[in-house]
């Protein structure tokens, strides 16, 4: 017995040692940092497969940096809005006040981001809405079809999608389909190869490719980006399967948020679709810039909101679309409302929400009253009710699932799209959200927050006290694993 225990205490301070070596070699930021000591020390070896496979940094490999990849169109889109500027005679509306120029600033900085001017922007917040809207613009395609989703699944609405696109295909129209694997469980490459012999292409993203043996496993493709013609583009919280119809009786009704965009503002979706798809297939397959993916934006009526498309990803540190969250906050003179389905923010987001709250802002945050992933749900209760004693009122969505990821601030700037308020979608995911400045648009999202609030209860000291210590206790230990979730 002797032996075995001293082999043990051997192994455990071989572990604790390994643990420290190992997680101070890569810079990160110190709850991450916390939160992987735990996971390696209480949990030897089993400790170090997980981050292997999840707490790896992505490296700098030349092939997967997408930082390096060449923007495909932003010198030809920039080039355009400037003649548009010029060209048109009608002033747009009070769009780009002092804050909003310098958000316009911060995202030309960090994300290459150029400003879009002239856009007529739909909202669209229901399933059946959504994709009656996008197959009918499929439908209407004459040169080509660009689809980007995190999820695409083989069941009814998948295939309903995939039928529309073969028959597109089939008229000549050139469909791509790119898609993270992950996020698809259950779509193969074989579902599209009817598709592919009528000369369309599908692909998984890079991080689907070898994810195994490169240890890509916490990476994804998160993003939600279709471009139809270079003219016609959507983005938002929406994937394709029937779950976001409302159609699983798990979910009930499935609130989203996405948007369709027409204008200039769809170039910049087709780039970022461009460097995802390129990044991701054989340099045979790549797509080079041409008008017909990249065409001059006709005359609109109404084309009145300014927007700019921001990405972000783990092969950047900026954190772009987290930024634009913070500047947000930090600028709201009298409100900013939040939508997310996960509520684990770090620790900036988080002191910039309750300096917000404790400076007399109305801070709002609407989530999910379900969850969809366990550990996360018990996180997102404890910044919850954190939040709620720093002056923040939380809803708690009950007629189905909460998945829009929204924010407005002040009636004036407001945001769209596929990044959650959490770890995840600040550092591990690839996002994109369309940033607006634009007062109606704003405006229109603050009256559907409203309708919401109807369909929502507002979390009250009673229901925090009321909760049970087990409860209490998984919250809180979600808590401290929420840097890696």
């Amino acid at each position: 017995m002797s032996w075995l225990q001293l082999i043990f205490d051997v192994i455990i301070a071989l572990n604790a040692f390994l643990a420290i070596v190992t997680v101070f070699r890569q810079h990160r930021d110190i709850s991450s940092t916390w939160a992987w000591l735990l996971v390696l020390v209480l949990l030897p070896i089993v400790g170090f497969l997980f981050y292997i496979f999840l707490g790896r940094g992505m490296g700098r490999e030349k092939l997967f940096s997408i930082e390096h990849q060449d923007r495909t169109g932003m010198e030809e889109m920039i080039a355009m809005q400037r003649h548009d500027d010029l060209e048109f005679d009608t002033p747009l509306s009070e769009q780009i006040t002092a804050n909003a120029s310098s958000m316009v600033r911060l995202f030309e900085t960090n994300d290459h981001a150029p400003l879009a001017k002239r856009n007529r922007v739909e909202i669209l917040t229901d399933g059946e809405q959504k994709f009656a809207a996008l197959f009918a613009d499929i439908r209407q395609a004459k040169e080509s079809i660009h689809i980007e989703y995190y999820t695409i699944y083989s069941d009814k609405i998948g295939q309903q999608l995939l039928k529309l696109l073969e028959k597109k295909a089939a008229q000549g129209v050139k469909v791509r389909v790119l898609y993270d694997a992950f996020g698809s469980h259950g779509t193969t490459k074989k579902w599209f190869s009817h598709l592919e012999e009528l000369g369309g292409e599908a692909a998984t993203f890079i991080t689907s490719h070898s994810s195994i043996t490169k240890t890509r496993l916490n990476y994804h493709c998160h993003r939600k980006i279709v471009v139809i013609d270079g003219r016609i583009g959507y983005t938002g919280g929406f994937n394709v399967g029937d779950q976001y119809l409302g159609r699983l009786p798990k979910f009930g009704y499935w609130r989203d948020t996405h948007l369709r965009i027409v204008g200039n503002g769809v170039l910049a979706l087709q780039t970022h679709f461009v460097m995802d798809w390129n990044i991701s297939v054989p340099q045979e397959q790549h797509v080079s810039y041409s008008p017909k993916y990249f065409p001059r934006a006709a005359r609109l009526k109404n084309a009145t909101t300014a927007l700019q498309i921001v990405t972000s990803g783990p092969t950047s540190d900026r954190e772009q679309i987290k930024s634009g969250y913070i500047k947000m906050i930090s600028m709201a003179k009298k409100s900013i409302w939040l939508q997310s389905p996960y509520l684990v923010p770090d620790e900036s987001v988080l002191s910039a929400l309750i300096i917000a709250a404790q400076s007399g802002i109305d801070v709002r945050i609407m989530i999910p009253h379900m969850p969809d992933h366990p550990f996360i749900y018990r996180a997102t209760q404890y910044y919850a009710n954190y939040l709620f004693s720093a002056g923040v009122k939380i809803y708690i969505y009950e007629n189905g699932f909460l998945h829009a990821k929204t924010a407005i601030m002040d009636g004036k700037i407001s945001s769209v799209g596929s990044a959650n308020q959490d770890f995840r979608s600040y550092k591990l995911n690839f996002e994109v959200n369309a940033f607006m400045y634009d007062k109606k648009i704003a405006k229109q999202l603050e009256r559907i927050f409203k309708a919401d609030m109807a369909h929502s209860r507002l979390l009250t000291q009673a229901e925090i006290d009321q909760q049970p210590y087990w409860l209490t206790l998984k919250q809180r230990f979600s808590r401290l694993l929420s840097p890696i979730l």
